[in-house]
């Protein structure tokens, strides 16, 4: 239910160090004149200003969840593993059989950096996933940045699926005196017309004497749809004929923990180990953890310990860093593991008959109030994953952004430049500890939000803000709060 009183709204949202609050906040300019600041933060902060004017202002806020004791339909703790605590259970007891270790590592990788902890656990995740090696590194981002950055020769082609993440565009920008080419999103016969264009325009990819490097995900974090790995392979080996150059890097961020063989991710549900050149696994997710890694062969491994800056130049991961991966592929290996995926199986399964069935759900596609990609076709996927979103009209994301967290509905609100403009979206994860009754909940809070815009259009009311929107303007108004929503 939304709180509908000034009193209750003020408490759910508009008390002071609420997550709406200090948004809003954030977004107001600097309250002296700019040209008061010293020239290097005036200069910044004109900067910020021109981000606040687009509204697409970012702000680390407090975390909603924990201090609402809100329903989590936000956070990347999708099998629960750190809720429930058994991340932490398993992780105190892998730090047990090592009691002599020390929390930092000694240094970066290539000097005293390097255990023998750190090689069993490359050697023991390698083997998981049926890799030939495995490199563990501090983050995803850095993962992908090295390899963009250090393993593209001079002449390789660089194509690329339109909805990678921002590190392997960040990596592809410092690859050196390569060509860069995009495939429409999840596209095969785009893909194919872009690999066409490619071996016909680079003469010395088409000789085989240079390389096409794919860069896809497995699952998309801003749209939760799957890539067609195979399909897309199946087209690259059309073009390579066994020359061996159109490679994959395929990053797993999204799917390991999730679905696989024991949560090993897509490519090894699809059984096309052989067919990736580079596979990179995070473990901030699922995982419940840290860092990432990279499978790869020893040749990608080498390269990039020698030509990947942010791998050389960045401290080694301390045990207890490691350890805590460790736990939780230990974890993985469990039925109560099992049981979290087949949860989550469930709750999208729940989520999606809910708001097909609902009564509402008609008219909102009729009048494009809000759309839900992965609606169509539900039934027939062989498997769903933990992300959907809702992608309202332009002018209400951010309003439904605000009923579902007066309604404590902990989401996650994505505004451009992260996804294209027009495009914002509510991005919804489900996790292992959620209930059924929660996601039915979270699917009826969307649709009484939509009821009353459809009772304002319905009744030609004067008012052209739901309750909880009128309130907080009137709130807005009274503290001299600018900005907007």
């Amino acid at each position: 239910m939304y709180p509908t009183e000034q009193a209750e709204i003020e408490t759910a949202l508009l008390a002071p160090s609420t997550l709406l609050v200090d948004r809003l906040t954030s977004e107001q300019q600097w309250p002296r004149p700019v040209d008061q600041l010293p020239v290097f933060l005036r200069n910044i902060e004109e900067t910020l200003n021109k981000r606040r004017s687009t509204e697409s202002m970012y702000t680390i806020l407090k975390n909603f969840r924990l201090s609402n004791n809100a329903v989590d339909f936000c956070s990347g703790d999708i099998l629960s593993l750190n809720a429930s605590g058994a991340l932490r259970t398993r992780f105190l007891a892998e730090l047990a059989k090592n009691p002599g270790f020390t929390p930092g590592s000694g240094g970066v990788r290539l000097m005293d950096g390097n255990y023998p902890y750190l090689e069993q656990a490359e050697r023991d995740i390698a083997a998981f996933h049926g890799a030939e090696d495995c490199l563990i590194v501090s983050s995803a981002y850095e993962a992908n940045v090295a390899i963009w950055s250090a393993l593209p020769r001079p002449g390789d082609v660089l194509v690329y699926d339109t909805l990678v993440h921002a590190s392997t565009h960040e990596g592809m920008k410092r690859s050196y005196k390569t060509s860069k080419v995009m495939f429409q999103h999840n596209n095969v016969q785009s893909f194919r017309s872009t690999l066409s264009k490619v071996f016909k325009e680079h003469l010395l990819v088409r000789e085989g004497k240079r390389s096409v490097l794919v860069a896809v995900e497995s699952i998309y974090s801003m749209d939760g749809d799957v890539c067609p790995l195979k399909e897309l392979i199946s087209v690259a080996k059309e073009f390579s004929r066994d020359k061996g150059n159109v490679q994959f890097v395929v990053d797993e961020a999204h799917s390991i923990g999730v679905i696989g063989p024991k949560g090993s991710g897509l490519v090894c549900q699809l059984g096309v180990q052989k067919d990736v050149a580079i596979v990179v696994h995070s473990y901030g997710k699922a995982m419940g953890a840290t860092g990432a890694t990279v499978l790869c062969s020893p040749i990608v491994r080498t390269a990039l310990v020698n030509f990947g800056k942010s791998i050389i130049y960045t401290t080694s991961p301390s045990l207890p860093f490691v350890a805590t991966i460790n736990s939780g592929y230990a974890l993985l290996q469990t039925q109560q593991l099992r049981n979290a995926q087949e949860r989550i199986q469930n709750h999208a399964r729940t989520f999606f008959e809910t708001l097909t069935s609902h009564p509402l759900w008609p008219r909102v596609k009729e009048t494009g109030l809000f759309r839900v990609p992965l609606a169509q076709g539900w039934r027939d996927r062989p498997f769903l994953t933990h992300i959907a979103t809702v992608i309202p009209h332009e002018k209400h994301q951010y309003w439904l952004y605000v009923h579902l967290i007066a309604a404590s509905f902990s989401v996650f609100s994505i505004p451009y430049p992260v996804v294209p403009l027009g495009q914002g979206r509510i991005r919804i994860i489900f996790h292992a500890n959620d209930t059924e009754d929660q996601i039915m909940g979270l699917v009826n809070a969307v649709f009484t939000w939509a009821a009353e815009i459809f009772s304002m259009n319905d009744t030609g009311m004067e008012e052209t803000e739901t309750r909880v929107a009128r309130k907080v303007n009137e709130w807005k108004q009274r503290e001299q709060i600018r900005a907007r929503l």
